[in-house]
């Protein structure tokens, strides 16, 4: 039974928080979460895996990690109830999701009873593709991918942060939506538009 969560900000309201604890099954106190931090040139000192460590452990799990799957063996995010996969650069997390083997290892963990958490670039590659992303920000590609398909956990391709114009400046000065119209009639597909206080539950 697949149970993915799909945020832009992560446990950014206290929806978000509900929509998480009601895809925990069991007594919170004896399941295991990590954190992927490989997204974020900072890893693990990054300020937002800092606080989804912080959130899962208020929470009351008793035991949440960081992994890296840049370094790490995949094998062994098959031991945590939880996995919250957190943001950065989407290139680099698929790149390396699929170089470590670690995108099978999650599709497979998928299918269990494991709670998949994606935050910001974490949840643009649980979707179709990352092709949203080349088409606004070609330029973070710095691992020269060529093949943009992602995990497919979810046939949802999300675009997080819809309502942070600064985070994606434009010359023209077209805005995000004028952008995503001309993406979606380009490539015959629909975009999730997903604001930092919005989440898509997927179970």
């Amino acid at each position: 039974m697949t149970k993915i969560l799909l945020t832009s900000n992560g446990f950014f309201t206290d929806l978000i928080k509900q929509q998480f604890l009601q895809l925990i099954d069991g007594d919170l106190s004896n399941l295991k979460a990590t954190i992927i931090t490989t997204a974020s040139h900072k890893k693990q000192n990054n300020r937002f895996a800092m606080k989804a460590k912080e959130d899962l452990l208020g929470y009351g799990f008793k035991k949440v990690d960081f992994n890296d799957i840049e370094f790490d063996k995949p094998e062994l995010l098959e031991k945590y109830n939880v996995i919250y996969i957190n943001g950065g650069n989407p290139f680099n997390l698929l790149y390396h999701m699929k170089k470590s083997g670690a995108d099978l290892i999650l599709k497979d963990i998928a299918k269990q009873n494991t709670v998949i958490v994606g935050v910001s670039a974490g949840a643009i590659i649980l979707g179709p593709n990352i092709e949203v992303v080349n088409y606004f920000t070609p330029q973070i590609n710095t691992v020269d991918m060529q093949d943009l398909t992602a995990l497919g956990l979810t046939n949802k391709a999300i675009f997080p942060h819809y309502d942070r114009e600064d985070l994606f400046p434009n010359n023209s000065g077209r805005s995000i939506e004028d952008r995503l119209k001309v993406f979606e009639n380009i490539n015959k597909c629909s975009v999730v538009r997903l604001k930092d206080d919005e989440s898509v539950l997927i179970q």
